[in-house]
């Protein structure tokens, strides 16, 4: 097939753009780089730069395209509170210009990288593709808007959409010929990289935002997904999709790691002392986010090689030393 990866040289876009290629598919990257680098962009994938609000100009009908892995949003929750005009407009306004292009092209197919954001602060665990969507923060509302339009266009419009909802990715795609693909978010919010840069003794101290949430330690809980096996999951969404549907899957890997459970492991991993500061709650960070994996496993046949905490950090860790 030929694909077309919207933030395809970001950190799971990347590495299902990299799958894709090694799969055999002709692989176009479409990312404006203004938070990703060029450098992640896998060889043997075309990248053309632009916003996500512009793919009608690569979506052409005559360019040939059979289906779109969509990754291009903004992902930090926090700065979607003190700043939602941004994430709605490229997240949201975004995702629509590109159905539109998709539509105008008779592109057919989307895989699309949503969030267990959508769900907000859940009454029961692990979450099941049946729980109820009531995000508590921007960046779950858009994702969720987006999710909508998703299925409003395949009722419509016959299109072939899956759409994988996942939280905290985290470690690193080891690939045959020894190189790596792994996190490298400028500014970085994410728990395990910071941790990985207090460790290695670029930061000083590590934050953790509340230590009373109503958790056994009081600090939050995610369920966190190696990122090998997330790219895997979005080349089996892209073959299950079938015109009509919009298919829902939820990816985890079914148990939760507090923050500071998290820091034991990078502690464990790294040998090194990682000093932590308590700091308040951010808004629109939910007690605890455990997503349950059955359907997708049932469904797409889609297993996680890496669950354990302590391996996904190990690869994270690999990468960081190793200075890609």
């Amino acid at each position: 097939m030929k694909v077309l990866v919207t933030g395809g040289a970001g950190y799971v876009g990347s590495a299902v753009a990299r799958l894709l290629v090694d799969a055999g598919h002709e692989v176009v990257v479409l990312d404006d780089l203004s938070r990703n680098d060029a450098s992640q962009v896998p060889a043997g994938a075309r990248l053309v730069q632009a916003r996500i609000h512009d793919a009608a100009t690569v979506l052409t009908p005559d360019a040939g395209f059979d289906a779109v892995l969509h990754f291009a949003g903004l992902i930090a929750a926090g700065e979607s509170m003190v700043q939602p005009e941004l994430h709605w407009d490229n997240n949201t306004v975004g995702s629509l210009a590109l159905l539109d292009a998709m539509r105008a092209a008779g592109v057919r197919r989307l895989v699309f990288s949503s969030t267990a954001a959508t769900y907000g602060d859940p009454s029961e665990l692990p979450l099941t593709e049946n729980a109820v969507t009531k995000p508590v923060n921007t960046y779950g509302a858009t994702k969720l808007a987006v999710d909508m339009a998703i299925a409003s266009e395949a009722h419509a419009h016959e299109l072939a959409a899956v759409s994988l909802r996942y939280f905290n990715v985290a470690g690193a795609l080891v690939l045959p010929d020894g190189s790596m693909i792994g996190e490298r978010h400028d500014p970085e919010t994410h728990l395990i990289p910071i941790a990985l840069q207090v460790a290695a003794g670029q930061r000083e101290k590590l934050a953790i935002f509340g230590d009373d949430y109503p958790t056994p330690d009081g600090t939050c809980i995610r369920d966190y997904i190696h990122v090998g096996d997330l790219a895997q999951a979005h080349l089996l969404a892209l073959e299950a999709a079938r015109p009509g549907e919009h298919r829902v899957y939820n990816l985890g890997n079914g148990t939760g790691f507090s923050c500071k459970e998290v820091v034991d492991a990078v502690r464990e991993v790294t040998g090194h002392p990682l000093p932590v500061e308590m700091a308040p709650r951010r808004p629109g960070d939910p007690a605890e986010l455990v997503a349950s994996s059955a359907r997708a496993r049932a469904e797409l046949g889609w297993t996680p090689a890496k669950p354990d905490l302590r391996d996904i950090v190990a690869d994270a860790w690999t990468f960081f030393r190793s200075g890609l």
